[in-house]
């Protein structure tokens, strides 16, 4: 059951008119949960926040299915306006972006040129951009682009994932360069990545022991207290730099863990998505753990105190209505 239910999630996160419908609803699905608003002004409130108890941010301008150039450009541009607004508001957060939504289905050289824009302005002002890792299809493609724009630029990292088979063999090539390490958010062939839970988790703490021994920065990405507690006990017993890695999470996700392990004095950054495309990025986080999918039935339907609203009507029809259509496109 857990498996259908992901493979159901991922593949909603994929319907491109689901995405684009998605838009006209806002967050009527529960997504502020976990995206913290569509708007600049909006989010680097939330970042203010969030330092203003010890935790630095990283912010991701929602975006899937580009495949026009205006979007690229759109996107880039906003990713500009992002920059400006973090160095104008002297806010500790740097920025997230990825490639398919700076056109790298469209071009890859017109890709690299978005980023490059992005780059130059982001060194201008001393931060750092983190290459978001996708799916498969785009994986060789993207640590391509990276080496590229790592010749001219030393301010951007990108994102490996426990559950590929070549991660491992792939951390050679990325010695000294800033990385992020997830477990895994999309649907992949056992070709190409473990199926096993166990696999994974075992893959995940294995690649941050070494990158831990090493002394390139890394984000250590998981809501697991069970390898969060094993490698805080390995970062003891090898007395670790703690300006050498931090702790990452996303947004609306264990929040008292997040606060917890800022208060004992670990490096701690929140991954902030925010925008109004945001239907791709909540449905993998209904895929990643059941509990999710628990959470917004709660909150749309529940007042804080436990109380059944009066009036769920928008988000029932809403949710009743998607689950219904999906349902019928699953089976097609």
């Amino acid at each position: 059951m857990p498996n259908l239910t992901r493979d159901f999630f991922i593949g909603l996160s994929n319907n491109k008119l689901l995405n684009k419908s998605a838009k006209k609803w806002g967050f009527r699905l529960g997504a502020e949960k976990f995206v913290a608003g569509t708007t600049i002004e909006s989010v680097t409130e939330t970042v203010k926040e969030l330092n203003s108890d010890g935790i630095s941010c990283t912010l991701d301008r929602l975006g899937e299915f580009v495949f026009e150039k205006e979007e690229a450009i759109e996107a880039k541009e906003e990713s500009i306006n992002l920059l400006e607004k973090i160095h104008a508001e002297d806010i500790d957060c740097h920025v997230s972006v990825k490639l398919t939504q700076m056109g790298l289905d469209i071009d890859q050289q017109f890709c690299i040129e978005n980023m490059q824009e992005i780059l130059h302005v982001a060194d201008q002002y001393n931060i750092f951009v983190n290459i978001d890792m996708e799916d498969y299809a785009h994986y060789q493609q993207t640590l391509d682009v990276l080496h590229i724009l790592r010749k001219d630029y030393e301010n951007v990292g990108t994102v490996i994932q426990s559950y590929l088979l070549r991660t491992e063999a792939d951390l050679n090539q990325l010695k000294g360069v800033r990385l992020r390490l997830v477990k895994g958010a999309y649907k992949e062939s056992e070709e190409v990545a473990y199926q096993d839970k166990a696999e994974i988790d075992r893959n995940f703490i294995m690649i941050a022991k070494k990158r831990l021994l090493g002394d390139t920065f890394t984000s250590i990405a998981t809501h697991d207290h069970h390898i969060i507690n094993q490698l805080k006990n390995f970062i003891r017993e090898n007395n670790i730099d703690k300006d050498t890695y931090e702790f990452q999470m996303l947004y609306g996700f264990r929040n008292e863990m997040q606060y917890g392990l800022a208060e004992e004095g670990y490096n701690f950054c929140t991954y902030i998505p925010f925008g109004t495309d945001w239907f791709g990025y909540f449905m993998r986080r209904m895929a990643e753990r059941p509990q999710n999918i628990n959470l917004v039935v709660k909150d749309t339907f529940y007042t804080k105190d436990g109380k059944f609203k009066k009036k769920p009507i928008i988000a029932g029809v809403v949710a009743g209505g998607l689950l219904l259509v999906l349902v019928g496109w699953k089976t097609r």
